[in-house]
């Protein structure tokens, strides 16, 4: 729970549906190394000595905060603790970390500005959720939101590939 909740806190800023201009790509890259905890089977959070020592609690009030809480209520009121016994083996828990890495791989690598990196950092928000209340439903909902952010991106990539390609034969 202590990587879901980490989870939780680095990707709620980029799944906001807010163009951060690449501001977000600290948060992704941390959340990438610790996937790579989860990955490998550790059971707590590593990090340095001077970031245990950092006052979070800035970055956690106001407005923002108000609405992230709203949000992980509306979970808690629909949770149950379905397949929590799916979620405590270790392989599973290896696959959602690394789940959780392939969709915060994807935000990272959306374009800034364009919005692109919301979903699969929602998605990651929803699977952190799920942990956290243990509920197998809700990170499966959570890895479908991000999948569909991924598709999205590729498509909108896509698109925009074959807009270009097709502008610069015209000229």
């Amino acid at each position: 729970k202590t990587f879901a909740i980490a989870f939780l806190l680095l990707m709620a800023l980029p799944a906001l549906p807010l163009p951060t201009g690449g501001v977000t790509h600290v948060t992704e890259i941390i959340t990438m190394l610790l996937c790579l905890e989860m990955i490998i089977g550790r059971r707590s959070v590593w990090v340095p000595e001077r970031w245990r020592k950092a006052d979070v609690s800035k970055a956690l009030s106001g407005k923002a905060a108000r609405k992230l809480i709203a949000f992980i209520e509306w979970f808690e009121r629909r949770s149950r603790r379905r397949w929590s016994y799916v979620l405590g083996s270790r392989p599973v828990l290896s696959v959602v970390g690394l789940a959780i890495l392939v969709l915060t791989v994807a935000a990272f690598v959306a374009p800034p500005f364009s919005g692109l990196d919301t979903l699969p950092s929602l998605g990651v928000v929803i699977i952190s959720l799920g942990l956290i209340l243990e509920d197998g439903l809700i990170v499966l909902s959570g890895l479908a939101v991000g999948i569909a952010g991924i598709v999205l991106e590729i498509a909108a990539g896509t698109a925009l590939y074959h807009g270009l390609d097709h502008i610069f034969k015209i000229i």
